[in-house]
């Protein structure tokens, strides 16, 4: 019989939802899930750009324990993730554990009743036991610091908050930052824009993407046979899986290549020099897409490298003097990435403060738990970043159930992990991370570093290591208390 436990689950997206289901699964059924949003999927409820796609696999970006047998291409796309999401939350029956409209703003651990009083928005508070955030890297919205940017009189908006209702067509459209979201919208808004104006601070690999939509017949195959897509899963985690090192010389050598060959479909050779990246292959964040590199030969799109000096009211004011007129501006400018659990007021044992804790950068042992703050469990936290995300919600999820059938059997009412086998684990992190692979290059995107310069979103390791890492909770490494 399974101790009554009060489990708050910050976030409705994969990691909150893989949480809920892996909790119920183990008979830990008293929790209720925190979403801010008006609907659940995390950062595919509130991502909707034209061309939005994932750049994992599906049949790997995917819960093991409910695969989806007709997804209609290799990579799934915003509308089929979130709609796979949702009837993964129905399947489950969770919808009814999912509080809507909840924001989360405060998390304070009661030293007395050794509880979480969790404070949102409204004013609303709850008492846990047990917190596990699924709060992840993208949270927090980048806006880039812009001279004039706030007197832009045209239509504005985040990449991570499309208007949907905001037609582009006919108009001339700015696109600052050229990552991520910028390489899947460009050949979409190129497509309807009278002019396309790209605006890139630095180039990024872009590799062609094996995305040929399933036919028919293969997906009457795939639904008849799921072995078949169990079988494929497991080809595409032993094909990614050895190389997430980004150390492998040969690997890295092909993917320039393949990057090089890609950006030589450009057909003039100075907007061919300036999307060649300075960077080595996975320095950055590897990108992927067939229509990008192809849309700079059209006669409505320029890429400007140029540093923008300031915004007007109308126009994009470049650092050589250029002014370009355009009628809306898209930010594609990313998250902040670093923040992690940070960007709510979290406060721990004897009063510390998560964002101080945090203040030279991120760091969790496993990713999963950080010193002085007991009970508390991060999905998606510092250092977890690498391969299918889903898999490794799966690793985290895992090992927060274990975690509380360890304190279950032994009686204890609260666990609190090491200062010090935290600070040893991320040590060694920190040195594979300066030493293996293009993660020691020292002019590595600082999309993977906190304020201290030091990597805070990366893990270094295969995803099977990080399975065999999280598969066994040492008692030692815990103070604790008992119930």
């Amino acid at each position: 019989m399974k101790t009554s436990r009060r489990i708050g689950i910050i976030g409705a997206g994969a990691g909150g939802i893989c949480s809920a289901i892996k909790l119920r699964g183990a008979g830990f059924d008293d929790f209720v899930l925190l979403e801010q949003s008006s609907g659940l999927g995390g950062t595919w409820f509130h991502n909707r750009y034209p061309g939005l796609t994932c750049d994992i696999k599906s049949h790997l970006y995917s819960f093991s324990f409910a695969p989806k047998l007709d997804w209609s291409r290799p990579f799934g796309t915003r509308d089929e993730i979130l709609a796979y999401l949702e009837e993964v939350v129905d399947a489950h029956d969770l919808r009814d554990r999912i509080r809507f409209g909840t924001k989360v703003t405060q998390a304070t651990w009661d030293e007395e009743r050794s509880e979480w009083t969790v404070t949102t928005a409204s004013g609303e508070t709850f008492a846990f036991d047990l917190l596990v955030a699924g709060v992840g890297m993208f949270t927090e919205l980048n806006w880039p610091e812009i001279e004039g940017l706030d007197s832009f009189a045209g239509t504005m908006f985040h990449t991570a908050r499309w208007e949907v209702d905001h037609r582009l067509d006919g108009e001339r459209v700015g696109v600052i930052g050229s990552a991520a979201s910028a390489v899947q919208l460009i050949p979409e808004v190129a497509k309807v824009a009278d002019r396309l104006h790209l605006f890139q601070r630095s180039a990024n690999w872009v590799l062609p993407k094996e995305d040929v939509p399933w036919t028919s017949e293969q997906l009457r195959e795939f639904r008849s046979r799921p072995d078949m897509v169990a079988r494929s899963r497991t080809e595409i985690f032993e094909q990614i899986d050895p190389h997430l090192t980004f150390s492998n010389p040969e690997m890295l050598a092909l993917a320039t290549e393949a990057g090089r060959q890609a950006i030589a479909v450009v057909k003039d050779p100075e907007v061919r020099r300036k999307l060649t990246p300075h960077t080595p292959y996975g320095c950055q964040r590897p990108l992927m897409s067939n229509d990008y590199y192809p849309t700079f030969n059209r006669p409505n799109v320029e890429l400007v490298v140029e540093p923008i000096r300031r915004i007007t009211s109308d126009a994009v004011v470049t650092s050589d003097g250029s002014e370009r007129r355009v009628d809306t501006l898209v930010l594609a400018t990313g998250f902040k990435t670093t923040s992690f659990l940070s960007t709510i007021d979290v406060q721990g044992r004897g009063g510390v403060d998560l964002a101080a804790s945090w203040a030279e950068g991120a760091h969790a042992h496993l990713g999963i738990t950080t010193a002085g703050f007991p009970n508390l469990f991060m999905l998606y936290g510092p250092n977890t970043n690498n391969g299918s995300i889903l898999y490794m919600l799966e690793c985290q999820a895992d090992y927060v159930v274990r975690a509380l059938e360890w304190m279950d059997a032994s009686g204890l009412g609260w666990i609190d992990v090491r200062p010090e086998v935290e600070t040893r684990y991320n040590e060694e992190l920190q040195h594979d991370l300066d030493t293996i692979g293009v993660w020691a290059a020292g002019n590595c995107h600082n999309y993977y570093r906190g304020a201290s310069g030091r990597i805070v979103t990366q893990w270094p390791h295969s995803m099977s290591e990080y399975r065999r890492r999280t598969e066994r909770l040492a008692p030692g490494d815990f103070v604790t208390s008992d119930g």
